[in-house]
């Protein structure tokens, strides 16, 4: 939602006309996260004339206060959209930075690459608010990703697989 969806979109901010087309997956119920991607990229189009992206909903892997044991169930659906999706885009890059819809794609994805049918890159970017702790989802993806990317010069000692940048977004 909100601040991750503000996040992505300063890195994405960053990135050449030859990250096209690029396809937004966010939570079904996430409207406000839609709003903000139609009006970046409504600006990104005055710069870059051949801008394309689409967008793309997904059920939502965990609610807010979900139990744990329910939320199994729930990103286990949201992986079943997710595998259908990805099969279709075929990504070669996957570039997410934390909320729970990013699991089940980067799963989908890393499952095409092990049938053989499209390898993607996965990079995640552990959200600037992550200080001392990775998120839920960092935590997950930590094994799965090709690079772990994080902010804070702590969570690289923590975790001597990521990769530290500095401030980002």
């Amino acid at each position: 939602t909100g601040g991750h969806t503000t996040e992505i979109l300063r890195l994405l901010s960053c990135l050449s006309e030859s990250y096209s087309p690029r396809h937004y997956i966010f939570a079904d119920s996430d409207k406000m996260s839609e709003a903000k991607i139609r009006s970046f990229e409504q600006k990104r189009s005055k710069t870059f004339s051949n801008s394309q992206f689409t967008l793309n909903r997904i059920p939502r892997s965990r609610e807010v206060r979900q139990s744990w044991t329910s939320s199994v169930i729930t990103t286990l659906y949201s992986i079943l959209h997710s595998l259908r999706l990805t099969y279709k885009l075929k990504p070669d890059l996957v570039l997410c930075n934390g909320p729970g819809t990013c699991v089940p794609v980067c799963i989908s994805a890393l499952l095409l690459g092990l049938l053989g049918i499209k390898r993607a890159i996965i990079v995640y970017v552990e959200s600037i608010c992550r200080v001392e702790t990775l998120s839920l989802s960092g935590k997950i993806l930590y094994y799965f990703s090709d690079y772990f990317i994080v902010q804070w010069p702590d969570l690289k000692e923590k975790y001597p697989k990521s990769v530290y940048l500095g401030r980002i977004v």
